[in-house]
C-alpha cells in the first residue's frame, strides 16, 4: 500500500482529501503546517507528498527546499496561484507536478498514481537505459554523459527519460503532459517548452550531445540517436 503524505492547514481540505484516497487504497498520513509536515518525513516513508503552498508557518516553496533534503518522494504542489510565474517557480524548486484549486477529487488522484508509477518504473534495481555516450541510471535517477553527471532538475530528468524510453520517435505534448501530470491541459505547453529548452541546454554543454533533442513543430520533440 503506498503511503501519501498531505499537508495542508485547510482541515476541511484535508479531510475530504485523505478520505478519498483511503477508499482508493492509499495509506494517509496528514499535517497541517510545513514543521509538521518534515517532522513527520523524518520518522515515515512515504510514496508521494502534496504539499500546499499556503501555509501558516512557512510557505511551501521554502518547505519544499527542506523536504527534498529528507526524502526523494515525488511531490504536488497545491495552490490556488495560477500564475504561470509561480508555477514555473515550484517546478524548478524540484516539484514532481503543481495542481492549481479548484480541482477534481480524481484529478487529484490520477496526478499522485502518475507520480507513484514513475516513481516505481524509476527504481528498479540496475535499471540502466544507454545511448552512447548517453546514460540513464533510473534507480539513482540521474543522467550521465560517458562518466560525467549531468546535473539535472526532477522536471528535466523526467522529460529526458521520457524522450531515451522514446528513441527517435515522436514524443507529443500530449503525451509528456499525460506522463508527468496525468491529465495533460493546454497550458501546460508552456512548462513543457521551458523544460526542453532548459534541457537541450544543458546537453549542448556536451560535444557528442549536442542537437539530439529535435523539435517536432507543433507536435512535442523527439530524441534522436544513430544506432552503431
Amino acid at each position: 500500500m503506498s503511503r501519501i503524505l498531505l499537508v495542508d492547514d485547510d482541515i476541511d481540505v484535508l479531510t475530504i482529501n485523505r478520505r478519498y484516497l483511503q477508499r482508493n487504497g492509499y495509506e494517509v498520513i496528514t499535517a497541517t503546517t510545513a514543521k509538521e509536515g518534515i517532522d513527520l518525513l523524518k520518522h515515515k516513508e512515504v510514496d508521494c507528498i502534496v504539499l500546499d503552498v499556503m501555509l501558516p508557518d512557512l510557505n511551501g516553496f521554502d518547505a519544499s527546499v527542506q523536504i527534498n533534503s529528507i526524502t526523494n518522494a515525488p511531490f504536488i504542489f497545491l495552490t490556488g496561484k495560477n500564475n504561470e510565474t509561480d508555477k514555473l517557480h515550484g517546478l524548478e524548486l524540484g516539484a514532481n507536478d503543481y495542481i492549481v484549486k479548484p480541482y477534481s477529487l480524481k484529478e487529484l488522484s490520477a496526478r499522485i498514481k502518475v507520480q507513484l508509477r514513475l516513481r516505481h518504473s524509476q527504481e528498479t534495481p540496475a535499471n540502466i537505459l544507454s545511448y552512447p555516450p548517453l546514460s540513464l541510471n533510473t534507480t539513482l535517477q540521474k543522467a550521465y554523459y560517458y562518466e560525467e553527471e549531468i546535473s539535472l532538475s526532477k522536471r528535466e530528468y523526467e522529460l529526458l527519460f521520457l524522450l531515451v524510453s522514446n528513441i527517435n520517435q515522436i514524443v507529443t505534448f500530449e503525451h509528456i503532459g499525460d506522463s508527468m501530470w496525468g491529465v495533460y491541459n493546454e497550458s501546460d505547453r508552456r512548462t513543457i517548452m521551458v523544460t526542453a529548452s532548459r534541457l537541450r541546454k544543458k546537453l549542448e554543454q556536451h560535444l557528442e550531445l549536442e542537437s539530439r533533442i529535435e523539435t517536432i513543430w507543433s507536435k512535442g520533440y523527439k530524441y534522436t540517436y544513430q544506432m552503431r
